[in-house]
């Protein structure tokens, strides 16, 4: 059997002639000043997601110099490469994106020499996409992020994007800050450079990150400004250069251990249901049968232990001072898959052993003796209006809420809702039931848009909250009685398609449902009149559109 190639021998250009091709790119690198001894040290790609669009990598440059460090430092040879920078602000948050963003990196780790990768996210979309690429990906793969902002403060009161980002704005639609407050809020909401610091989906993906071992530990938590994240940057530097003088690949990393204690970190933060879409996609490309119900199971039996909001009242920075991911772990070691081994070759027992409990002057991360709630902070419902599932944060909702019937008011899009949902003349109540539909994977992209805000006329009256049931997904950062993800989704023909305006929806979190009360005969009547989807007529999004799977399968490409 021939040796597998490394360094600059890795993927070569074809032309034919292989010393050839060896020949020419040695040309061109030593054009760029590398020399013979350059050339014989294993080669480290570091994925720069660096844009002026995507404010909260602001920072990426100097932490890709770090890990660059860190290489150099173990003896590599470290070649930046950019790919897609996704920003929840700026790039439509959706799984068109994430799916683009994840088939660029599997190319770009496939069609350049790199004996190892470190691939550098942050925003939302960018870590997912970078884990489903590292499962389909030839080499090892160590994964860092940007790190979460510092909290701002307005008023004297602590604020952080983007969980107090919604609460202000419906302070300020209710009629309670005027103009000129809301802009001073506006002002001091993003402090620094920075992923959102709350358990939102950036801050669940890193921590996630970390559980699965695809992470040097305690690298989920450091704030961007500070001196940790810089040094974190070296010291993952320094391990790429370690897995590729040693490869463990990731589907060697990414098992079924190393899923179940992801899903037990994710279930006692109270993190994102986002979380559970990017981890089935995750999941599927790693070869683990993982499903909505080991989602459920898990979150049933863990507490939630972290005191984050918006399930909670703290934000990262508080949590890494608590001592982040590794203090978490500890606390839950007893339900934890000990003998798991991640990118640094050690066990999470060997790990765990050089880590003390939470500590007594802390309240942050909070004990398995004493937690700061009940398991079941994610929930997983099925029904006559999601009989493929549907998703949750019950930790996020209105207790009063959890088991409601109450009349649809149905909107055919998110364009709609924008268009109708502040009318004077809205047929609504706080009782009523908001459907949003045609936002699902096909129908939409799956953006961000399952959280629909409370009507203005309600909103003045003091409703704070309401039902909504999507086939969107909501940020992680947001909070409220939203049931999102319903599967089948209403552009493939699931039940969303059939509600109309006045049908009764009955949820019910404890009983695990959400159903549509309206007879099968009437449903079928409604089916036969159903149009046909409008798909997209040419390039990536008709490639997504035709493709791309349910959301209760991770909504990946079918064909990956």
């Amino acid at each position: 059997m021939t040796e597998k190639a490394t360094g600059v021998g890795r993927n070569m250009s074809s032309y034919g002639d292989a010393g050839f091709s060896r020949y020419l790119r040695a040309a061109f690198l030593a054009g760029a000043g590398y020399d013979a001894d350059d050339l014989g040290r294993p080669f480290v790609g570091i994925a720069d997601l660096s844009s002026d669009y995507n404010p909260c990598h602001r920072l990426m440059p100097g932490l890709v110099e770090q890990v660059k460090r860190g290489v150099l430092q173990a003896g590599g040879l470290p070649f930046v490469f950019p790919t897609i920078s996704l920003h929840e602000s700026f790039v439509a948050p959706t799984m068109l994106y994430r799916n683009l963003l994840a088939l660029e990196t599997e190319e770009m780790i496939r069609a350049q020499p790199m004996d190892a990768v470190v691939l550098l996210g942050g925003c939302d979309k960018t870590v997912p996409a970078q884990l489903m690429a590292a499962a389909s990906s030839d080499v090892p793969v160590v994964v860092d992020v940007v790190g979460s902002m510092l909290a701002g403060s307005w008023e004297g009161e602590r604020l952080g994007a983007c969980t107090d980002c919604r609460r202000f704005w419906a302070r300020h639609r209710s009629g309670e800050l005027d103009e000129a407050r809301i802009r001073q809020v506006e002002g001091s909401l993003v402090n620094t450079a920075g992923t959102c610091m709350v358990m939102g989906t950036a801050s669940t993906m890193a921590a996630v990150t970390e559980a699965l071992g695809m992470m040097v530990p305690g690298g989920a938590t450091p704030p961007a400004p500070s001196g940790d994240r810089l040094r974190h940057a070296t010291a993952t530097g320094r391990q790429a250069v370690a897995l590729a003088l040693e490869p463990r690949l990731p589907r060697e990393i990414m098992t079924r251990e190393a899923f179940g204690n992801a899903l037990t970190v994710m279930s006692a933060m109270g993190g994102s249901t986002n979380a559970i879409i990017h981890l089935l996609a995750v999941a599927r490309r790693a070869g683990v049968d993982l499903t909505l119900d080991d989602f459920d199971r898990v979150s049933g039996e863990t507490p939630l232990l972290l005191d984050l909001k918006p399930s909670g009242a703290g934000y990262m920075e508080d949590f890494h001072n608590a001592g982040g991911v590794p203090v978490l772990m500890k606390a839950l070691e007893p339900r934890l898959a000990t003998g798991h081994v991640g990118v640094t070759g050690r066990s999470l027992g060997e790990q765990l052993a050089e880590v003390r409990p939470p500590a007594s002057w802390q309240t942050v991360v909070r004990t398995l003796e004493a937690p700061l709630g009940a398991g079941g902070a994610l929930a997983v419902l099925r029904g006559s209006l999601a009989p493929e599932g549907a998703v949750m944060k019950v930790s996020a909702a209105t207790p009063d809420l959890l088991r409601h019937r109450g009349p649809a008011l149905v909107f055919d899009s998110p364009e709609d809702a924008a268009r109708r949902i502040d009318a004077p003349d809205l047929d609504v109540t706080a009782d009523s039931v908001l459907v949003l539909r045609n936002a699902g994977p096909i129908g939409a992209g799956m953006p961000e848009a399952g959280s629909l805000p409370i009507p203005r006329r309600l909103a003045e009256a003091g409703v704070r909250d309401m039902v909504r049931v999507s086939d969107a997904r909501m940020s992680g950062t947001s909070y409220g009685t939203v049931v999102l993800h319903c599967a089948p989704e209403s552009a493939a023909g699931g039940p969303l398609a059939l509600v109309r305006d006045g049908d009764l929806i009955e949820l019910d979190v404890g009983e695990r449902r959400i159903d549509l009360l309206v007879d099968a005969e009437e449903l079928e009547k409604r089916r036969a009149d159903l149009p046909a989807f409008p798909v997209p007529e040419r390039g990536w999004r008709r490639l997504y559109a035709t493709t791309v799977l349910s959301a209760s399968e991770g909504a990946d490409m079918d064909w990956l």
